[in-house]
């Protein structure tokens, strides 16, 4: 019967065990929590699972294990080493004690084993609280590091050296700590190795010695690694004999074993180890790239109960890891990635960051921009070669006044997935989706329709005059705003947005982002009962909004939104009242009602705040809102989505405008882009824009940055239109600046 491995952790690291598993003829079974992970797309038997969840792990391994008998589980590279012991425990498999996975996990409990066995690590104090830590440092000395004692990666780890760095250093570990229970400890000086180590019926196999390069202190960022070590043997002779020992402790007799090892002044001491092999690159790439010796065949061959195979170097090169550091900024672009890999002795480059992701100083080993893995004969040669790699490599950084709407949409690009492909060109031509989506309904003739009349409507200049520095602000609903532009009502970040970003921060995104600009953002209710309370939560954290409610059958439903509107600091209530036949509304089993104009003012009169009717297509419906006392109205065919050919807003803008300008406030909704585009919606009588979908795709791709950056470009626009036709105010613009050709 052809046997099964269980790879816990579907990530790069994890990615070479997968692969070896399938070349050795095993069925590969990989948990993992994301769904996108690459581990998953070789696995044969993926599972959505996540590395910490010990008891689902165990829950859904056993169930596995009746479809599929599982022979081994495994991982490397990730701080998973509990929940593979649970696994093995809970299915009778070879591997080691969960008390002692616990013990090379946690660094309280690593510490104490090693202080009861005397194995030299160094003096430390468990730590809870501020005080706990003040009076630990008083027992330790300074320099000291203060640590989670539950988290890798060097995450929250720093070194304190006066009782003045202690406050923000507990606070820094506090968080970067699952638990919050943190270990100082001693600090020790001198260089680091990393060691790993293979332990077959109790039999130590050390397969990889490397120097661990530390920098930037305080903390203790790992730059790369050499492959061998290049220090004296007697140190590599006494760094073995106490990993032995530290092994031997954590009761390690049949598993991995990977070590951080100090050369203090005081001896060898062991600063961590672990009970899996390590990552960084080292047990996947480095170590085989140096000795030809295929580790993750023997980690599958252990995890199985067999005996390890060859395990004696067949070659001997210098193999070295090195890792890409940028400036702190946005990355702007990626580039001269093939030629970099095409370089003379160049394995592999990691690139770990996109455009639009924003780079810091590393204070933690996750945050570095890639790697670069080499090998060659002499540590020069590599080292030469990476400094080559580095040099091909462009990675441009853009300052916050730098950033480009190509870096907003890629970014964007990449969270959506198929919900949204963010056309440079948002004009509903090349849409993947529908509803539920960021699509049209039908044809999506209604979205591209907006697009189209935009388009007709052609802006005349007038450059003979004195206007050099307009006046773009308005007045609307009592609040001066930057500009006539409002953020449109989107939500469903789940529904309609394939979970690009959390459903909160998107309205936080669009809220704060507006404020940024000196406009105000408009929040949606959503088909899910809750969700307006969503966008109000933002509208009461971060600046006054307006919400806009569905158009709920139960007038109590309306009634209690608009109340809690008010509770939140709204500066208006909206209701979009055309989306009485939205799909999303029937899937959710949401009842609506259309109203007639004394129903509608029922609603209305049970506020003191600015009502908008937002849905509003024809003259008649003007007409009607203004009689049912609403404040505003927005001239929108719901960017399409509730109804297949329907007239663009623009089709239709400048009868509304005639009919009711004065009367009641008139917002355009659907199709706007660019500061060009509301130019030309103020032009034919309306006194502000609403945007939608671009204001979405900057939220998504840089939050609140990048919500402030576009609406800056698009006041930027707005600001040369006015110029270029002499409108000193918003108020000189009429239609003598516009013709539709």
């Amino acid at each position: 019967m052809k046997k099964s491995i269980l790879v816990i952790g579907g990530g790069l690291l994890q990615l070479p065990l997968i692969k070896k598993g399938r070349e050795m003829g095993l069925t590969v079974i990989v948990t993992d929590y994301n769904p996108d992970v690459i581990g998953l797309q070789y696995a044969d038997v993926p599972l959505i699972m996540s590395t910490r969840d010990i008891e689902g792990s165990v829950r859904i391994a056993k169930k596995q294990h009746e479809l599929t008998p599982i022979s081994g589980v495994v991982t490397c590279g990730t701080d998973a080493s509990m929940t593979v012991a649970a696994v093995a425990n809970a299915l009778g498999l070879p591997g080691i004690k969960f008390e002692d996975a616990e013990a090379a996990t946690n660094k309280i409990k690593m510490r104490t084993r090693f202080k009861n066995h005397g194995v030299p690590s160094p003096a430390f104090c468990s730590v809870w609280s501020l005080v706990e830590a003040k009076t630990a440092c008083k027992k330790l000395g300074f320099p000291l590091v203060i640590k989670p004692s539950d988290n890798m990666g060097a995450r929250g780890v720093r070194c304190v050296n006066n009782k003045n760095e202690i406050s923000d250093a507990f606070h820094a570990a506090k968080s970067a700590s699952p638990s919050g229970e943190l270990i100082m400890e001693e600090y020790m000086e001198g260089p680091e190795l990393s060691i790993d180590a293979v332990v077959f019926d109790g039999e130590v196999t050390f397969t990889g010695i490397a120097d661990r390069i530390i920098e930037d202190f305080p903390y203790f960022i790992e730059k790369g690694h050499t492959m061998p070590s290049q220090l004296d043997s007697e140190i590599i002779e006494e760094s073995k004999r106490v990993m032995k020992l530290g092994i031997k402790a954590l009761g390690i007799n049949h598993g991995y074993a990977k070590g951080d090892i100090k050369v203090t002044p005081d001896g060898v001491k062991i600063g961590e180890l672990a009970a899996r092999l390590s990552g960084g690159f080292m047990s996947t790439h480095t170590f085989p790239y140096s000795t030809g010796v295929d580790l993750m065949k023997a980690a599958i061959e252990i995890a199985l109960g067999q005996e390890p195979g060859n395990l004696e170097p067949v070659i001997s090169r210098v193999s070295i890891e090195r890792a890409i550091i940028t400036e702190p900024g946005i990355i702007k672009s990626i580039d001269n990635l093939q030629e970099a890999a095409a370089i003379r002795g160049i394995n592999d480059i990691f690139i770990n960051v996109v455009p639009g992701d924003r780079v810091v100083k590393p204070k933690s080993n996750v945050e570095k921009a890639g790697h670069i893995i080499a090998t060659a004969d002499t540590l020069e040669e590599a080292e030469e070669a990476v400094k080559k790699a580095r040099n091909t490599i462009s990675i441009k950084i853009a300052s916050d006044n730098e950033v480009s709407m190509d870096i907003i949409r890629a970014k964007a690009r990449e969270k959506f997935g198929k919900a949204c492909i963010c056309c440079k060109e948002c004009n509903g031509e090349n849409c993947t989706s529908s509803i539920p989506g960021m699509g049209a309904v039908g044809t999506g003739e209604s979205f591209k329709r907006n697009i189209r009349s935009l388009a007709e409507h052609k802006i005349i200049t007038r450059v003979i005059h004195d206007v050099n520095n307009p006046d773009m602000s308005a007045n609307i609903f009592n609040k001066k705003m930057s500009m006539p532009v409002f953020a449109s009502p989107i939500t469903g970040t789940v529904t309609n947005m394939n979970g690009a970003i959390d459903e909160f921060l998107y309205n936080k995104a669009v809220v704060k982002g507006s404020v940024q600009c000196g406009i105000v953002a408009m929040v949606g209710d959503g088909a899910s009962p809750e969700k307006y309370r969503v966008g109000l939560n933002a509208i009461k954290e971060f600046g006054g909004g307006i919400p806009v409610f569905k158009p709920r059958k139960e007038k109590k439903e309306l009634l209690t939104r608009i109340k809690e509107a008010e509770d939140a600091g709204a500066i208006a209530i909206g209701v979009d009242i055309d989306a009485i036949v939205l799909k999303t509304m029937n899937l959710r089993n949401q009842a609506t009602g259309a109203r007639g104009v004394d129903k509608l003012k029922e609603i209305i009169t049970n506020s003191k705040l600015p009502f908008v009717l937002k849905g509003v297509m024809s003259v008649e419906d003007a007409r009607d809102a203004v009689s049912a006392g609403a404040a505003a109205i927005v001239v929108s065919n719901h960017g399409g989505r509730v109804l297949d050919q329907m007239p663009g807003v623009m089709d239709v803008l400048p009868e509304i405008c005639r009919e009711v300008k004065g009367k009641i406030s008139i917002i355009a909704d659907g199709g706007f882009r660019s500061g060009i585009d509301v130019f030309k919606a103020l032009a034919v009588g309306a006194d502000a824009v609403s945007i939608g979908r671009p204001v979405c795709i900057a939220a998504v791709g840089m939050e609140e940055d990048g919500v402030a950056y576009y609406l800056n470009t698009v006041k930027e626009e707005f600001m040369k239109c006015m110029i270029l036709t002499g409108c000193q105010r918003v108020e000189d613009i009429n239609e003598s600046c516009i013709r539709k050709c």
